[in-house]
């Protein structure tokens, strides 16, 4: 049976085909056959982890060796740009300065000479040695920071791999607190370490005894106090900017910017209205301030050293609260 069908000013031809009872009682439908050469389709199926798991120490210890072993090798670890390891160990050596001098002053005999007074062990040297504000201040410590902390959290947003470590029984507690852990062991490294090698260095070369150990100790151990804070403080900020991009570059500027412009408005208010109260605002200013009430050397500051401790807590206590709300907004998945 066959009928045309005018559409559209042309004709179509359409067929039908009616059972008349002849034969259609085992008529079968001819469908298409896949062909082998077509490929094949299997079956996937996830089934969950039945093994041990490894204790939270070890899983915790991984991510701190990533970071941390990344700085001397690549294997494994994480890849730090080559430039950026032949920064940190320049900044390193340079932080150790005063010990060839204090060696040089020991083989000349050099008592209470120009060596002694410039590298010798007193409460200035030694305040100095972490919170001068020049070289270590202005062209290391920030700097070290910067390039330590510019990836630390931002590539796990820009790469994906916070779904990496969510996915596996890790929980935001341990990757913070590793990520902490990670960056104030290579700040604390350069800073504190170099620190105690001077004043390691100064009683060695000068064969110092008791009483000179006796003397000293109570202001080294203040000014250990202090470095350490400045390690906590700048590893706190740094996080906090790392985990608000998803740029390296954006972490590491913002984190000179905060350090380098805070000092600088600070600096020029004094200039303008001779009051130091505005370097509260400046994380250096209220370490140095802390800083030379540890080591007991004359305060620079008109404003109570109070004030300074307080703001140094407030800036701990809101980088890491931000630091903390912005990695509990991390996904399993890539953002």
């Amino acid at each position: 049976m066959e009928d045309q069908v005018d559409i559209g000013g042309g004709q179509t031809r359409m067929e039908a085909a009616f059972g008349a009872g002849d034969g259609d009682d085992e008529a079968t439908a001819v469908v298409a056959k896949s062909q082998s050469s077509l490929g094949q389709i299997f079956e996937q199926k996830y089934r969950p982890w039945e093994g041990d798991l490894g204790p939270r120490w070890m899983r915790n210890y991984a991510i701190y060796r990533h970071h941390v072993y990344g700085v001397f090798t690549s294997k494994g670890h994480r890849q730090y740009h080559p430039m950026v390891r032949l920064l940190i160990l320049v900044i390193f050596l340079t932080s150790l300065t005063p010990v060839p001098m204090l060696f040089l002053s020991s083989l000349i005999g050099d008592d209470g000479g120009f060596f002694e007074k410039m590298w010798g062990i007193n409460r200035y040297n030694l305040w100095g040695q972490v919170l001068g504000y020049f070289p270590r201040n202005i062209c290391m410590w920030p700097l070290l920071t910067a390039v330590v902390v510019g990836g630390m959290i931002s590539d796990d947003r820009q790469h994906g791999t916070s779904a990496i470590y969510f996915s596996r029984p890790i929980s935001r507690l341990d990757y913070i607190a590793m990520k902490y852990l990670s960056v104030a062991i290579i700040l604390g490294f350069v800073i504190v370490f170099s620190y105690f090698v001077y004043y390691t260095s100064a009683i060695v070369f000068r064969a110092e005894g008791w009483a000179f150990l006796a003397d000293t100790l109570p202001i080294f151990l203040g000014g250990m106090l202090a470095g350490s804070i400045l390690v906590i403080t700048y590893t706190s900020i740094g996080l906090a900017l790392s985990s608000i991009s998803q740029s390296r570059f954006f972490a590491a500027i913002g984190f000179l910017s905060i350090i380098y412009g805070t000092k600088l408005v600070s600096l020029l208010v004094e200039l303008q209205f001779e009051t130091t109260f505005l370097y509260i605002m400046s994380p250096y200013d209220c370490l140095a301030h802390l800083g030379q009430y540890l080591v007991g050397i004359p305060l620079n500051y008109d404003h109570p050293l109070s004030f300074s401790v307080v703001s140094l807590i407030a800036m701990n206590c809101a980088a890491i609260w931000l630091l903390v709300s912005r990695v509990s907004s991390l996904e399993v998945t890539r953002e």
